[in-house]
Formats: C-alpha cells, sequence, structure tokens
C-alpha cells in the first residue's frame, strides 16, 4: 500500500488547478459512491453529479463545468477521466520483482536476458530469443526460438509466444495469451484438408497491451502486424496476416478473420466479427455485436445488431424481416400503379 500524497503533490505532478485544501492525502482512487476520506474519486459525466454530492472522497477531479459543483478539495482538469486513469497508474504501479533467472527455468543455447530481467519458475526461453532490460517474464511461460522481447515488458504466467515472433517495449501480455501459432491456413485435396504451413510470424509493437486467454495467429506468408500503442481485451482471435492500425482498442470476444487490415484510432465492441481480406478505415467505431462483412473506407460509427426485444415480438419482427425482399417488391409494383393512376388522371 502506498503512502498516500498531498492532494497539491499530485497537482504538482499532472497538472490541473487545484481548488480547495492542497493538505489532503490521497492513497488510492475510487469511485464516487465508494470512496472514502483518503480517496480521489472523479466525475465525468453530469448523469454522476448526485453521486458528487453525498460522497465520502477525501477529494475529487472534476471538469472545468463542474468547477463549483462540490465544496471539496477538487482538482479541475480538461478531462476528468484521462486524469484519473493517469493518477491510478501512479498509485498502483506494476508488479515488483527482483532481476534474475530462476533456477527452474530452462534457457536455451545463446539466449540474450538483459541483466535486469527477471524470468520466473518454470519458465522455457528458446535459444537465440532476446529478452530486454527491465522485462518481467512470470512463471510457466514459454518463449520459443529467436523470440525478441523488447525493454520494459510485462509478460505473466502461462504465456506462449511461440518462435521468431517479436514483442516490441512496454507491452503488456496476460495469462493465457498465445502468440504466433498456425493460423487456419488449409486448402481440400482429394477430399481431405491439406494444411498450409504458416512461415510468417507476429510483430507487434510498443506499448501494446493483449488480455488473458487472447490469441494473435502468425502470418502464413507475410507477417501478422499489432501497431504501436494497440490495446485488446482478453478472449479476442486474430487470425493470419491480420493488421492492426496504431492505437486501436479491441473490446473481448472479437474476431477478426485472415488478412484484414484495421486502420489507426479505431474502436472495436465486444463480440464484434470482421470478415477476411477486408480494409477498416482510420477512425472507425464499430458496435459491440456487430459483423462487418464488407470493407469500411469512411471513418464514422457502424452498427449491424439487431436490438432485442421481447421474445414473441421478436419473432414475429422477424417473419416479416424474412420477407423484406418481397415486400419492397410489392411496394415498387404499387408505386407504379400508382404513378399510372396519376398520370390518367391528370
Amino acid at each position: 500500500m502506498n503512502p498516500g500524497y498531498r492532494l497539491s503533490d499530485i497537482v504538482g505532478r499532472f497538472g490541473g488547478e487545484l481548488v480547495g485544501s492542497g493538505d489532503t492525502l490521497i492513497s488510492q482512487v475510487a469511485t464516487l459512491a465508494s470512496a472514502t476520506a483518503t480517496d480521489l474519486a472523479f466525475l465525468s459525466s453530469g448523469k454522476y453529479r448526485q453521486l458528487l454530492e453525498n460522497t465520502r472522497a477525501g477529494a475529487v477531479i472534476v471538469g472545468k463545468s463542474d468547477r463549483d459543483a462540490t465544496d471539496k478539495p477538487r482538482i479541475v482538469c480538461d478531462n476528468p477521466y484521462v486524469y484519473f486513469a493517469r493518477v491510478s497508474s501512479f498509485l498502483n504501479p506494476g508488479p515488483q520483482t527482483e532481476p534474475g533467472i530462476h533456477p527452474s527455468a530452462v534457457i536455451g543455447e545463446h539466449v540474450d536476458i538483459h541483466p535486469s530481467a527477471s524470468i520466473g519458475p518454470f519458465c522455457s526461453i528458446g535459444g537465440n530469443a532476446r529478452i530486454g532490460k527491465d522485462t518481467v517474464i512470470s512463471a510457466s511461460c514459454t518463449i520459443g526460438e529467436n523470440v525478441s522481447i523488447g525493454d520494459g515488458v510485462l509478460v505473466y504466467a502461462g504465456v506462449t509466444i511461440y518462435p521468431d515472433c517479436i514483442v516490441g517495449h512496454h507491452c503488456i501480455l496476460h495469462s493465457g495469451a498465445v502468440i504466433g501459432a498456425d493460423g487456419f491456413g488449409i486448402a481440400m485435396d482429394e477430399g481431405k484438408w491439406l494444411k498450409i504451413p504458416q512461415t510468417g510470424k507476429v510483430v507487434i509493437g510498443n506499448d501494446v497491451e493483449i488480455g488473458a486467454n487472447t490469441t494473435v495467429d502468425r502470418g502464413a506468408l507475410d507477417d501478422t502486424i499489432i501497431e504501436d500503442g494497440v490495446k485488446i481485451d482478453n478472449q479476442v482471435q486474430i487470425a493470419h496476416n491480420v493488421v492492426i492500425g496504431a492505437h486501436t482498442a479491441i473490446a473481448g470476444c472479437t474476431g477478426i478473420a485472415g488478412s484484414t487490415k484495421i486502420g489507426r484510432y479505431c474502436k472495436i465492441g465486444g463480440n464484434g466479427m470482421i470478415l477476411g481480406h477486408l480494409h477498416i478505415a482510420d477512425h472507425v467505431d464499430i458496435s459491440a455485436g456487430t459483423m462487418i462483412t464488407k470493407s469500411i473506407e469512411e471513418a464514422g460509427a457502424y452498427t449491424s445488431i439487431y436490438p432485442f426485444a421481447p421474445h414473441r415480438q421478436w419473432l414475429r419482427n422477424t417473419v416479416h424481416l424474412r420477407h423484406l425482399n418481397e415486400l419492397a417488391e410489392r411496394i415498387g409494383r404499387l408505386e407504379k400503379d400508382l404513378e399510372v393512376l396519376e398520370r390518367k388522371k391528370s
């Protein structure tokens, strides 16, 4: 547990306008509803203003429009949620580990491990691998031959990185993630499936986070590429030869089929499905549960999910939906008949 910091020290580190006592001691962040006297809470939306009135937080982070919405000590800034995220990271640093290699780890030949790196128990590091400065490989990880992992990377327990893959600097790989397994490449040959060797690799940029049990397949010929700053949630499937542009965020249970290229600064909601060999432009937002079947060439928000309804109503609507093309044709014929009648009247 951190010893606590004065509110003025936090403002000195992160900026913003301090209103009220700067001597207020802050040891943790919390929601407006659950905060106590040593917590720093935040208000990012006006719909939670009633919670602000009743909060027990020692201090709060508010936007400029809410500067006078409370008498509590407060930090006034442009974006309370981003400010909260920075303070939370400061008050909750990552796990602290000692450098060195655990005696139970198995290290291959010609492996380059920086002296400041930490290799946990029961890890396997393949030959010619490189582990960078201040990188942590937690227990029971498997790092294949010729893998390169940059500086300041945190690899949680049970991660597997297949041979030849590249991970940049300051990345986080959560437990169960599998990087570089074979893509789903098969061809029908005389009534049987023939496996196509997957000879590419996975290349991950800097400051990338990959969630628990997410899989990123290696390329069939070219590489699968995850560019800088990409954030991927748990249980996401990324197929071979996919390219994900910088600073895109992908929520859980999304599936991206092979050879699709996703632009920069995109947001993909949970359970999104994107078919293969498509192109998604920069700054595209895809709603949760949406299936993308064609390329998207313009920035904007896209949704295909069918709205939920009471089951009986949903069944009736579905019946009508099945006959939508027939109804459209009938309307077209009626419009033509109406035009004929109007011409006769005139």
